[in-house]
């Protein structure tokens, strides 16, 4: 399996901590980074789709470089768009210049690429980040349903192919849509051919983001002050259950 490290992180072992900022303002932005420096987590994503001046590649550059001077763990970028559950219209064109841009930047760590909807620009994204030696997840977002087990593990080994972590987030509708996403995950595990992120969203689903050494899961997204996605657990709260799960 691919061994991925991002500074003196190594993806294997126990998973690793992702706390999203979904600030709309520089000051809410920067003000929270600088809250999470003494946070027990491993790294931070900037929602920039949240950003009020998302659509200014020039002020988006310039935050991250304010960014960096607060904050020195890893730095995951994403990009979301409304169709993967973000909050700001963000068309094609302008989706892969802004991640272009950001990756040239080199002022993060990790970029998030939406696979599946953003599929006809994904190769040369992916390429220009190995190139400027910026780490790829690869993510899928279904907020309505849980895909068959079939499909799920599909997904994420398409994702595998082509970047370097995959990520999928679906919608449980039952009990039974839960245990299909943890049964996929497992079977992905079992076939250690590259770190993935497997989370089942909402409150049912809440069990995924905490049994993620479990089924194989590298990393869990956790909260701060705002979530980012329903069913997201406090961070210092869900870093305590990872380490007694990992004992």
């Amino acid at each position: 399996m691919k061994n991925i490290r991002i500074k003196d992180i190594n993806l294997n072992g126990m998973p690793k901590i992702c706390v999203p900022v979904t600030g709309v303002t520089e000051n809410e932005i920067l003000g929270e980074f600088n809250k999470l420096k003494n946070t027990p987590l491993d790294l931070v994503e900037l929602r920039a789709d949240y950003f009020e001046f998302v659509q200014d590649q020039t002020k988006v550059t310039d935050l991250l470089e304010k960014i960096r001077k607060l904050y020195d763990k890893p730095l995951l970028f994403t990009l979301r768009t409304k169709k993967e559950g973000g909050v700001s219209y963000i068309n094609t064109d302008y989706y892969f210049k802004l991640n272009k841009n950001v990756i040239e930047s080199k002022l993060v760590e990790l970029i998030d690429i939406e696979f599946f909807s953003q599929a006809e620009g994904v190769d040369s994204i992916v390429d220009l980040a190995r190139k400027n030696m910026v780490v790829t997840i690869l993510s899928n977002h279904d907020f309505l349903k849980t895909p068959p087990e079939e499909e799920i593990i599909s997904r994420v080994n398409k994702m595998m192919d082509c970047g370097d972590i995959a990520k999928i987030a679906v919608m449980p509708n039952s009990e039974e849509d839960v245990l299909t996403l943890l049964s996929a995950a497992l079977k992905l595990k079992k076939e250690k051919k590259g770190p993935f992120i497997a989370i089942s969203m909402g409150p049912l689903g809440i069990i995924s983001r905490i049994s993620c050494e479990l089924i194989g899961s590298c990393m869990t997204y956790a909260s701060h002050k705002d979530k980012s996605a329903p069913g997201q657990i406090d961070a210092k709260l869900i870093k305590e259950i990872i380490k007694i799960m990992h004992i």
